[in-house]
C-alpha cells in the first residue's frame, strides 16, 4: 500500500546543476557590441586612422565575432571612434594625431571596457545628518576672546 502512494521520483541528473552563464562564472560575456569608426576622406588628420581601417580592421573584425564594425566617413571632422556597450553607454575617442600604434591601443581600450560610468577614486567627504556631539564651536560662544 505504502508504493501506491510514493510519489514516482524524477531521476536526478549532473546537467540540472548548472548555473546561467554570467561573468566569471562558467562563461564570458563580452561588455561592447559595436564600434564605429569615423573618419574624412580629405583631411591629414585623419590618414592614419584611414591606414589603420585599411590594414588592421578585417582580421580585428575575426578576431571579434561578437562586435559589429561600422566604418562609417564624415565629411570635414576629425576622426573618432564610437564604442556601443550592452549596459546602453557609448563612449567616444578622438583620434587627431595618433599615430596607428595609439589608435591599436584606443581600440584595444573600447574592447576592453565594460562601459560604466568612470568613476573616480578619490573617497566623498563624509557628510553628517547629525551635529558634533561637542556642539559646534564659535569664537563668539567663548567667555574670553582668544589672544595670541
Amino acid at each position: 500500500m505504502a508504493s501506491k502512494l510514493a510519489l514516482p521520483l524524477k531521476p536526478f541528473l549532473r546537467a540540472q546543476q548548472r548555473s546561467l552563464p554570467a561573468n566569471g562564472h562558467g562563461a564570458f560575456v563580452p561588455q561592447i557590441r559595436k564600434l564605429v569608426f569615423e573618419f574624412c576622406d580629405n583631411w591629414a588628420s585623419s590618414t592614419n586612422l584611414r591606414t589603420y581601417i585599411h590594414n588592421h580592421v578585417e582580421n580585428l573584425a575575426r578576431e571579434n565575432p561578437h562586435v559589429e564594425f561600422v566604418v562609417r566617413r564624415r565629411s570635414h571632422r576629425e576622426p573618432v571612434i564610437r564604442g556601443f556597450y550592452i549596459n546602453n553607454r557609448d563612449k567616444v575617442i578622438g583620434l587627431k594625431g595618433f599615430e596607428v600604434t595609439g589608435i591599436q591601443q584606443k581600440v584595444q581600450l573600447l574592447l576592453d571596457s565594460s562601459g560604466a560610468k568612470i568613476k573616480p577614486l578619490k573617497r566623498e567627504a563624509v557628510v553628517s545628518s547629525t551635529e558634533a556631539a561637542r556642539g559646534i564651536w564659535s569664537g563668539l560662544h567663548v567667555e574670553e576672546p582668544f589672544r595670541i
